[in-house]
C-alpha cells in the first residue's frame, strides 16, 4: 500500500516540476492611471529618486527603511539603494534612460529576500485634460520564480502595489 502512494506522490511532483518548467520565463506587469497634472510635473516625480518617498507604495511598508542615493540627483545614472524589513527587502535602482515628459527606464535589482533583476519603465503621455502614466516592469523568471508564479498571482500582488503607488503619485502631483 505504501509503494503505490509513494509512486503517486513522485509522479505528482514530477508532473508539477514539468508544468512549472514549461511556464513562460518572460513576464510583464503593468498598470496605468491618468492625472490632471502636467507631463513635466509627473516626470519630475519619477525622474528623481528623492521624490519617491512621497508616493512609493513600499516606503510606507517600512518607515525605518534606510535609503542611500548616489550619482546625479535626477536623470540617467541616478541611483537609489534601500535596505528594509522583510516587507521591502534590499535592492538597488539605477536610471538607465530619461526623456523629459516622455519616459524613465530603470534597472531594478532585488538583493533580498531573493535576487532578481528587472526593468521598470514609466511612460508619460499627454492625454485629454491631463497626463497618462503607465508603470511597467518586465523581466525573466528563473525556475523558482516560475514556481512562485504558479502558486501565487504575482501580477495581482505587484500590480496592486503599482496601483497604490500610482494613486499616491496622482495625489502628490495634483496637490
Amino acid at each position: 500500500m505504501l509503494i503505490p502512494i509513494l509512486l503517486f506522490v513522485a509522479v505528482a511532483i514530477a508532473l508539477f516540476v514539468v508544468f512549472v518548467a514549461t511556464r513562460p520565463s518572460d513576464f510583464k506587469i503593468e498598470r496605468s492611471t491618468t492625472t490632471s497634472a502636467g507631463a513635466q510635473v509627473v516626470f519630475d516625480q519619477i525622474n528623481n529618486f528623492h521624490n519617491w518617498e512621497a508616493w512609493s507604495p513600499w516606503a510606507k511598508l517600512d518607515p525605518a527603511m534606510q535609503a542611500t542615493y548616489s550619482g546625479p540627483d535626477a536623470g540617467v545614472d541616478a541611483q537609489y539603494h534601500w535596505v528594509g524589513n522583510k516587507n521591502v527587502g534590499e535592492g538597488h535602482m539605477k536610471i538607465l534612460e530619461s526623456r523629459a515628459s516622455e519616459h524613465v527606464r530603470i534597472k531594478l535589482d532585488f538583493l533580498k529576500p531573493f535576487a532578481a533583476s528587472n526593468i521598470t519603465t514609466f511612460s508619460i503621455k499627454q492625454a485629454d485634460g491631463g497626463t497618462s502614466i503607465n508603470w511597467e516592469m518586465t523581466g525573466t523568471n528563473n525556475f523558482m520564480a516560475k514556481m512562485f508564479g504558479v502558486l501565487m498571482n504575482v501580477d495581482k500582488m505587484v500590480g496592486n502595489d503599482f496601483e497604490k503607488g500610482l494613486a499616491a503619485m496622482k495625489s502628490v502631483v495634483e496637490a
